[in-house]
């Protein structure tokens, strides 16, 4: 079945795509820093290429796909102080993304699936409310990778917790959009293993309380496209595993 980006067609062409049965996509990630190597859009290149995936194999298996273009006015708040960061109220992201489920539903589609990557915690809580308090006759789909059984099945980078322009991020950027990871800087990167979600339990709210004073945890000198390409297949693959039990598939 097609995979279409909805901002491309005509309102006429909507009309007669099975709406009911469709999966709109929602790249969802933020403008925000991503250590000295790594592009403010990071989150959102890896969330577009979650939302490929995911795509590709729900219409391996018969679904219409539409494509919607990337909200990356998120919270940001632990990466506010570095210059570049954009953030934006917890209560305006939940807000936006209900509104657009919102309007999804007043067409009659009936499922929409968030593509998401970046973890700030305000910004999460605001996915899983928007989420939970889907609109009459429309399900939503979101997957929290900082849950176990998400989390187990991504990169040992990911399950240490030190993953912010890492290995991790900085593989999947290599393998979508190599020319604008700043490899020689990132090749020079000391690893640095401070623990974000164990600092977030601690009470931290920055990066810089957590550990992180140039915007970056893990080991970014380590990342590989090879990698990269295998975490989008997995990212993919949880989203498009979401998708069936929000719509309660066999």
């Amino acid at each position: 079945m097609p995979i279409r980006a909805l901002a491309e067609m005509t309102w006429e062409e909507v009309r007669d795509v099975d709406r009911g049965r469709a999966v709109v996509l929602l790249p969802v990630g933020a403008m925000e820093a991503h250590g000295p190597h790594l592009p403010l859009a990071t989150d959102v290149i890896i969330a577009e290429a979650m939302a490929r995936e995911c795509a590709r194999l729900l219409a391996d298996g018969g679904d219409t796909v539409l494509l919607l273009p990337a909200l990356w006015a998120t919270h940001a708040g632990f990466a506010t102080a570095f210059p570049g960061t954009l953030t934006v109220r917890p209560d305006t992201v939940r807000a936006v993304v209900s509104e657009l489920a919102g309007s999804l539903a007043l067409h009659g589609f009936g499922t929409l699936a968030i593509a998401n990557a970046h973890l700030d915690p305000g910004h999460l809580a605001s996915l899983r409310a928007a989420a939970e308090a889907a609109p009459p006759g429309l399900v939503i789909a979101f997957v929290d990778l900082t849950r176990r059984a998400a989390a187990e099945r991504l990169t040992d980078e990911f399950r240490t917790g030190a993953c912010h322009a890492g290995r991790f991020e900085g593989s999947v950027v290599l393998a979508e959009a190599r020319g604008l990871v700043r490899e020689e800087t990132a090749r020079r990167l000391a690893p640095n293993p401070s623990s974000l979600s164990d600092a977030i339990r601690r009470g931290a709210t920055t990066f810089r309380e957590a550990g992180g004073e140039r915007a970056y945890f893990g080991w970014p000198a380590d990342a590989t496209a090879d990698e990269g390409r295998e975490t989008v297949r997995t990212l993919g693959a949880l989203l498009a595993e979401a998708v069936a039990d929000a719509r309660g598939d066999p």
